[in-house]
């Protein structure tokens, strides 16, 4: 291969490479939506589980869970596959982006590999979530706590909500920096603004736990 094909060749991959970023971060963005969304929807039980019930009804009517919720896991799958392209996977890699590490004492490099490693976790949980969930519709209220009391779900849900929010907390944080969003000079607010929103989704996830724990099976038609 002569210089001239090389020189046609690397802004051709620079540009294909910079619209997969932009695929990366378009379906990112959509995923924060999405759980943020989704939080909320499942914390209307906090309110009670009539409200939830409604909801989970309108969304099964408009066929919103049973298409929306496949579309959600091929997005999460597909978002996971332009991410894995810069991932470190082999060990010298991986030992490398390590070793660096320690010697830059990067911070903003430490919540890549973070996201790194949530995001193979949420890949596998969030997989069975949605097909336990998926495949005993209707959503209500009672099947949910029922999982939690009486099904062994709690502790899988007390590791995948921290994870899910710290992920999503970094993934917003660094699509603001790849896009100029922060700087520099609004950095420090930004973080703040960030741990509080990951923490305040981690509360209200805990809550809605919590109210799933104590909610009258019985009751919660």
């Amino acid at each position: 291969m002569n210089s001239s094909t090389i020189t046609l060749h690397a802004p051709a991959k620079s540009k294909a490479q910079g619209r997969l970023d932009v695929l990366q971060m378009l379906s990112g963005v959509l995923l924060i939506l999405f759980l943020w969304t989704h939080m909320l929807l499942v914390s209307s039980v906090i309110i009670g589980p009539g409200v939830m019930n409604a909801i989970a009804w309108f969304l099964e009517v408009t066929y919103m869970a049973q298409i929306g919720g496949p579309m959600i896991g091929l997005l999460i799958f597909t978002h996971f596959l332009l991410a894995a392209r810069k991932m470190p996977w082999k060990s010298s890699e991986s030992e490398a982006f390590i070793k660096h590490s320690v010697m830059m004492k990067h911070r903003d490099t430490w919540m890549w590999l973070a996201q790194v490693g949530t995001a193979l976790i949420i890949l596998i949980m969030a997989g069975v979530h949605m097909w336990v969930v998926l495949t005993d519709l209707p959503i209500t209220a009672i099947k949910s706590a029922a999982r939690i009391q009486h099904g062994g779900w709690l502790p899988f849900y007390l590791i995948l909500l921290p994870i899910a929010e710290i992920h999503v907390g970094i993934g917003f944080y660094r699509i603001g920096v790849k896009y100029g969003i922060i700087t520099a000079e609004n950095r420090a607010w930004y973080k703040r603004k960030e741990y509080a929103l990951t923490g305040g989704f981690i509360i209200i996830g805990l809550i809605t736990l919590v109210r799933f724990m104590y909610l009258p099976l019985f009751t919660a038609m």
